[in-house]
């Protein structure tokens, strides 16, 4: 029971010390900041930097798409001759296609080199993580890409590629390199 009778005192208590607290918040006056603010405007004042100005973007227009890939190993001569040589070049569209030739040569990558019963095979692993063997004459790429040369850390497959008429058809050569070298 005496706790109950308490009970007001105790909130009357409570009530006058809040208003001691917050009533100490109550200073109205700012003369700190009317100090600080006084002071920077005695300063003089500062000269803002013009926005720089930008040249106009030049485009870049790139020539040698025509030329050889810094990429790709160098081609020799007898490349070159049977490059510029006017052939009938033609894909089989009548052959069966590979299942490597669903793939784009640039998603491809050499990953080894195996040989068994005298037969050399170059490993290629495909988009998918799959490995296959492959060896002279194989075809791969989805441009129509035959296999003509390998090494121990490179396949060089040629291609056969549109050159833009109607009827025309190129031999390209491009080349697979060991993955990590």
């Amino acid at each position: 029971m005496r706790d109950n009778r308490l009970a007001p005192l105790r909130l009357a208590i409570r009530a006058v010390l809040m208003a001691a607290v917050l009533s100490a918040c109550a200073d109205r006056s700012f003369t700190d900041l009317d100090d600080f603010m006084d002071e920077k405007r005695a300063l003089p004042g500062g000269v803002v930097q013009p926005i720089p100005t930008f040249e106009a973007y030049e485009a870049f227009a790139y020539a040698a798409a025509t030329l050889r890939s810094p990429f790709d190993r160098p081609m020799n001569a007898r490349q070159l001759a049977a490059l510029s040589a006017p052939t009938m070049v033609r894909p089989d569209e009548n052959r069966t296609k590979n299942y490597l030739e669903r793939f784009s040569l640039d998603t491809l990558a050499m990953v080894g080199t195996l040989q068994r019963d005298n037969f050399n095979w170059s490993l290629i692993k495909d988009p998918e993580g799959r490995i296959h063997r492959i060896q002279l004459g194989s075809f791969l790429g989805r441009d129509h890409g035959r296999v003509v040369e390998m090494g121990d850390a490179f396949v060089v497959v040629t291609e056969i590629v549109s050159d833009g008429t109607e009827n025309g058809w190129v031999e390209r050569p491009r080349t697979i390199e060991l993955k990590g070298m």
